[in-house]
């Protein structure tokens, strides 16, 4: 497996959550990184450079020794694969491994289609079909905050790498216009998170619901 004495290295866009999930994943393990702000585009992520580190020219990627490795989804099981041997994070039991691949699948899809999207709309002036962003929001928030009133984690009893992967959209839906008052779990289960030891948050913007 690739070591490095350096720092892993993330190229990232502080608004992004994407990114942030990645660096909430290594603030949460304890891992030092150096973040390389980048910006979307052929000014940074679509530049020679970005696309060299990263063909679909997407944030986040990161650098750890010889590794370049792009997709935070993927980034998440890598981290907890190499700095988490005691498997809180990413367990190797079957159930909860599956669990959790249902969940990132769902923040890879709807997360990203719905509360995401909104937000996007509203951050950087993106023409986006907000009737159909915030449907999925909601539709998505629903079935969530159910599941919630049943477990505190959306995995189960333990926070895992599910948790990481959808905190960030979710807490700034509001951003995109998504209220979070119809949720009460869900707004319990951020709190939960927040709490954690080595959490750190996504800077907020003055936008939609939020402004």
């Amino acid at each position: 497996m690739p070591t490095s004495e350096k720092p892993i290295r993330v190229y990232r866009h502080a608004l992004s959550g994407h990114c942030h999930r990645v660096e909430l994943m290594l603030s949460l393990l304890a891992v030092p990184f150096e973040a390389v702000d980048t910006a979307f585009g052929p000014a940074g992520s679509r530049s020679p450079e970005g696309l060299a580190r990263n063909a679909f020219g997407q944030l986040p990627v990161i650098e750890d020794g010889d590794l370049t490795l792009a997709d935070s989804n993927a980034i998440l099981v890598y981290l907890c694969r190499k700095h988490d041997p005691a498997g809180r994070w990413y367990p190797d039991d079957p159930a909860t491994a599956g669990r959790i691949q249902r969940w990132l699948s769902v923040a890879a899809r709807q997360l990203a289609e719905g509360p995401a999207t909104a937000r996007i709309g509203n951050l950087f002036n993106r023409e986006i079909d907000v009737e159909k962003a915030h449907g999925i929001a909601h539709a998505l928030f629903g079935i969530v905050d159910a599941e919630l009133s049943a477990r505190p984690f959306l995995a189960g009893d333990a926070p895992t790498i599910a948790d990481v992967a959808h905190y960030s959209y979710t807490a700034h839906a509001p951003e995109g216009g998504v209220s979070l008052e119809p949720y009460p779990n869900i707004r319990a289960w951020l709190a939960r998170i927040e709490a954690l030891p080595g959490f750190v948050g996504m800077p907020r913007s003055a936008v939609g619901l939020a402004a």
